[in-house]
């Protein structure tokens, strides 16, 4: 599978979607921007030292963002590098397990979200309870 991953086409989508997300700079304060003229130096090195098992991710930057009532929350950010090879990894998974979920699964999916999921389960309260099903606090069961 590391060969799918570090294929020079996905390598190159997982380079523009990370281009396309922007996002902050990691620890080692690497921009976006400059992820390609990095890859162009080190793009060979660096896939060595993964197909050597020696290479090691950055540290995770910790940034506190604002909540809406008023606290922070810490956000991990990986360097610009590690959100690239997240990317390349996370798009061979997806070709091979995607199709294994459950059309109701909304977990971290493509093309789903929490509004998606809230949406298709109004729609199933009308059904559930047409088939003699409750809704509790935390699970349907039969009435």
């Amino acid at each position: 599978m590391i060969e799918q991953v570090l294929n020079r086409k996905n390598l190159f989508k997982a380079y523009r979607k990370v281009v396309q997300n922007k996002g902050s700079a990691g620890v080692d304060d690497m921009m976006v921007t400059e992820l390609f003229s990095f890859l162009e130096s080190n793009r060979n090195s660096l896939l060595t030292s993964i197909l050597n098992h020696s290479y090691v991710p950055k540290p995770i930057k910790g940034v506190e963002i604002p909540k809406s009532n008023g606290k922070t929350r810490l956000l991990g950010v990986p360097t610009v590098v590690d959100r690239w090879l997240q990317q390349a990894v996370s798009q061979v998974l997806m070709t091979k397990y995607e199709l294994t979920f459950e059309d109701h699964s909304y977990g971290f999916r493509p093309e789903k979200n929490i509004h998606k999921a809230l949406t298709q389960a109004l729609k199933n309260i009308p059904v559930c309870r047409q088939a003699g099903m409750m809704a509790t606090r935390t699970l349907w069961i039969s009435t």
